[in-house]
């Protein structure tokens, strides 16, 4: 079926799913783009929508369903096409089915629109995958935009298919061969599809093209959108498939471009995604130079910005280092230094004032209490919102680890990748001012000697003194115990001050942290730490990692050799394989011994039963042998006591014969 492309009408059902009923703006953007070439749009909500979301989608939205959050796209797609009814359906020449997953446009819709319409086919779409099945490639329209004419939707095939939809259709797996399954039947049945962008000339290269492809798709095929998955999907995924660059090199592109604007993107990802998928996905780690810097970009940065670095010092004899350390900051950079006693306070000053003279220093004493947190918190809370850009350092030793170069090396690590040298500090002011939505540079977390049974796992014991924390400043981000934050490990890291608003709105007071001796976890000095990224995120920023092109070197080795290691074992009991096998592989030998185990201490239990039963009745036993041997010995005494019974009768018997004799010999007659 051909349309035309000046009288074709069409009916739009978008669905949209958020667990708060939000609205983003991204979504408003694509409906108005789609909106163009529709004359009548319909919107699916599954679960709530707020009444914000509401006056939103009214904007451009002709009528709202708000329906359960069930069956996904599918069911909502269902119930959006018997709320409209046979009857008024009947008048479109097309249904169009589409869903919040995918962001755009990118291209033109017009364009798109206009080369369909001249297509002869009855139902269509913007992408397809591929799938293998009994070795033949499988193909299909991906559901997230669905077109079907009339030549198909009146057909009776149509209306059972949805009719006879299951609302078993609640996992994602169902969901997922359904979206396979819809173009099968129909396209078995002899209706003709396509879709837009054509990739069966690279089907080789990814069974879907637009989340493993996106950039190829969009720049040389002029694919109209793409997917907001590939921003915070399982990274599993994103290396089964590619070597983890599709999502950094497709957002660079649209920066680059200007043919989408990137903040739809971070306005949605930062309110609804986990920290550590979306820095993951993009790539959200910074490696600067240490050689060289553009020298006149920075001054001009600092004609505009003001720029600070906030130090805490403890230990006296790392205040030399430290001075050397706020020596690469710029001259326009003002430093303020908080310390805990005034002979400290005095030493400070003269050595920062006389190594430093040409720099603005304000040498502050503070309480003991709350160490490097309280510092920046309490410390220079009232000077913090002056400034655009801030660089927060403290002196580290970590005195508990043994040899002390694994405390030093951690706080190396720290100082090497947030304050390494002058070129290093100029790259890290050029990129904060490139990156309007960048709230927080940290170091890598460390991952050598004791730290390594951690990395991974950095949450530690903090997780629900970190989340009573967040609830505390409404930061309404996901957090997730299986997800770490992307935060500062040893507390030194580059900020934006806007974006610790939430954290400064608490009005910290010394008296808030724990008084010294702290434990070495599990304190709200630990919760605070694994706060600040969290918080930037909240505020619409987001956290990233900060290396110098030194140490990411060192980083590189480190875990190749991690990467090596883990591998050649793993592979001498598995055989080789990719990773994702590997860690399937080894869940499933823990799952079995798991089962092991419980079998193991199973029969040991039943053992253990056993034991004690054969024990009970040995001292039952013992008992009825105890109780025989007293029935045996009052028997005894019973048989004692008859003999001696019969033996007195005997003696009476032989007493009384003798009575008899003598009686009678003395009464004989003779």
């Amino acid at each position: 079926m051909i349309l035309d492309s000046v009288s074709a009408n069409r009916l739009g059902i978008f669905s949209v799913y958020d667990a708060e009923g939000i609205i983003d703006d991204y979504i408003i953007v694509l409906l108005k783009a789609v909106k163009k070439h529709l004359d009548k749009l319909l919107v699916v909500c599954n679960g709530i929508l707020s009444p914000t979301g509401r006056n939103k989608l009214n904007e451009v939205a002709d009528e709202i369903l708000v329906r359960e959050n069930s069956g996904y796209d599918s069911w909502a797609y269902k119930e959006g096409i018997e709320h409209i009814g046979q009857y008024y359906l009947s008048k479109y020449d097309e249904l169009v089915l589409f869903n919040y997953e995918i962001m755009g446009p990118v291209n033109s819709f017009d364009d798109m629109f206009a080369y369909m319409n001249a297509q002869d086919v009855d139902f269509w779409g913007i992408t397809k995958n591929y799938s293998i099945e009994c070795s033949h490639i499988s193909k299909y329209i991906r559901s997230h935009f669905l077109c079907v004419r009339k030549s198909m939707f009146l057909d009776h095939a149509f209306k059972k298919y949805w009719k006879d939809f299951p609302k078993v259709n609640s996992s994602l797996d169902s969901f997922m061969n359904h979206e396979s399954a819809f173009t099968k039947k129909f396209a078995d049945m002899g209706f003709k599809w396509k879709t837009y962008v054509e990739t069966d000339d690279i089907e080789y290269m990814s069974p879907c093209p637009l989340t493993y492809m996106t950039k190829e798709l969009v720049k040389e095929k002029k694919c109209p959108v793409f997917e907001r998955k590939i921003f915070f999907q399982e990274y599993a995924d994103v290396l089964a498939n590619t070597m983890g660059n599709t999502a950094r090199e497709f957002f660079d592109y649209l920066v680059e471009s200007k043919r989408y604007d990137v903040n739809l993107i971070w306005d949605n990802i930062l309110r609804t995604c986990n920290q550590e998928d979306f820095v993951r996905n993009l790539d959200l780690r910074y490696i600067l130079s240490s050689v060289q810097s553009d020298v006149k970009k920075v001054e001009t940065i600092l004609q505009k910005r003001k720029v600070a670095l906030v130090m805490h010092l403890y230990f006296e004899d790392l205040i030399p280092d430290m001075c050397c350390y706020a020596s690469y900051m710029p001259k326009e950079v003002d430093i303020y230094i908080t310390t805990n006693s005034v002979e400290k306070q005095k030493k400070i000053e003269k050595e920062f004032l006389n190594k430093l003279a040409n720099k603005k220093i304000d040498v502050r004493l503070i309480e003991n209490r709350g160490r490097d947190v309280s510092s920046i918190l309490v410390g220079v809370k009232d000077v913090i919102f002056d400034y655009d850009y801030v660089c927060f350092v403290h002196d580290k030793k970590t005195a508990q680890l043994k040899p002390g170069t694994v405390g030093s090396g951690f706080a190396s690590k720290c100082f090497e990748n947030v304050i390494y040298n002058k070129n290093f500090v100029n790259n890290v002011l050029c990129l904060l001012e490139n990156n309007p939505r960048l709230g927080l540079l940290s170091p890598p977390s460390p991952n050598h000697a004791d730290y390594f049974g951690i990395f991974g796992n950095e949450w530690g014991a903090n997780y629900d003194i970190t989340k009573e924390l967040a609830e505390k400043m409404e930061a309404n981000i996901p957090i997730n115990r299986n997800k770490i934050p992307i935060a500062p490990y040893g507390t030194l890291f580059w900020f934006k001050p806007t974006a610790f608003k939430k954290l400064y709105d608490l009005n910290w007071k010394y008296s808030d942290f724990p008084a010294e001796p702290n434990n070495v976890d599990g304190t709200l000095l630990h919760a605070v730490e694994r706060m600040y990224s969290l918080v930037v995120q909240a505020e619409g920023y987001y956290p990233a990692i900060l290396m110098s092109d030194y140490y990411a070197g060192i980083e590189c080795t480190n875990l190749d050799y991690y990467t090596r290691t883990f591998n050649n074992k793993v592979s001498e009991i598995f055989g080789s394989s990719y990773f994702m096998t590997q860690i399937n592989r080894l869940s499933q030998y823990h799952r079995e011994m798991e089962i092991k185990t419980q079998e193991y201490h199973k029969i040991k239990g039943e053992k253990y039963e056993l034991e004690l039963k054969t024990l009970e009745t040995m001292n039952y036993i013992e008992s009825l042998q105890k109780e025989l041997a007293d029935v045996k010995g009052q028997k005894y005494e019973l048989e004692l006591k008859a003999i001696e019974t019969m033996q007195f009768i005997e003696e009476l018997q032989k007493k009384a014969t003798l009575k008899y004799q003598i009686r009678k010999k003395i009464f004989r007659k003779d």
